[in-house]
């Protein structure tokens, strides 16, 4: 058997509407997983299942649409989701808000909530879902999917790095109280991606070419890129692997 089947396993991926959290959920189905789509909007998340679907069968993947910022949400998320497919082994925190650019100084403290909250807080909700049936079968592994922004300061999205910041510890932190239980918790670190949601960072032609000339690999990501970290976290592959973080940005912190 392959050391990255999954063959059996559930996933739920939040944000999977689009962008990397699609990317992952489709890479997943693809290793045998059955995947639960997920992101705010049902039309849209029952699009991207039947696609799946139709790669590999019916019962690969169903939609739940559910916000992040709603803990009820969430918990019919998951009640939804063992309830259509069975326990989940495998979750990814993929859904983000970053609803400021600019310095911190002028930030408004609703805003500033709004990205904890829905950067921090939310995952620490999805992780305490998943935990219960995951320690019960004494396996499972999480995802969080954060950013390089987490590694430095920045000039326009420092309260968004704040939240990536603290999604590494939040990783460790799950990841020292439940290795026992043979769970694993990990994260990725994305680089700049070809996303809607980055699309502030890279739809200027001439700061794309200047980003671009500055990175080993001479391009930005793309969300297929980042999908197979989470490929090899959620698999057997990665069995003695947790609290860390995988760093996937062409290049760019080094």
């Amino acid at each position: 058997m392959s050391l990255f089947d999954l063959t059996g396993k559930v996933a739920i991926v939040t944000g999977s509407s689009r962008g990397i959290g699609r990317a992952i959920a489709e890479e997943l189905a693809t290793q045998g997983a059955r995947v639960v789509i997920s992101s705010r909007k049902q039309e849209a998340c029952d699009e991207v299942a039947a696609e799946i679907n139709a790669a590999h069968g019916d019962g690969s993947a169903v939609a739940i649409a559910a916000s992040i910022s709603d803990k009820v949400q969430l918990q019919d998320l998951f009640a939804r989701a063992k309830e259509q497919l069975g326990p989940v082994d495998i979750l990814v925190c993929n859904a983000a808000s970053n609803p400021y650019y600019g310095s911190m100084d002028g930030i408004e403290d609703e805003q500033f909530r709004k990205v904890l909250d829905n950067n921090i807080l939310s995952n620490h909700w999805l992780i305490q879902l998943a935990l219960p049936d995951m320690r019960a079968k004494g396996d499972g592994a999480i995802i969080v999917v954060s950013s390089i922004g987490g590694l430095r300061g920045s000039p326009t999205i420092g309260a968004y790095n704040v939240s990536k910041a603290a999604d590494f510890q939040l990783v460790r932190n799950y990841a020292v109280e439940n290795g026992e239980h043979g769970i694993r918790v990990n994260a990725i670190a994305p680089g700049l991606v070809k996303t809607d949601f980055a699309r502030a960072l890279w739809e200027n032609p001439k700061a794309l070419a200047a980003t671009e000339a500055r990175l080993p690999m001479r391009r930005i990501g793309e969300p297929r890129d980042i999908a197979g970290a989470a490929v090899y976290l959620s698999s057997p592959a990665a069995k003695w692997t947790t609290g860390q973080m995988i760093v996937v940005d062409g290049g760019a912190t080094i």
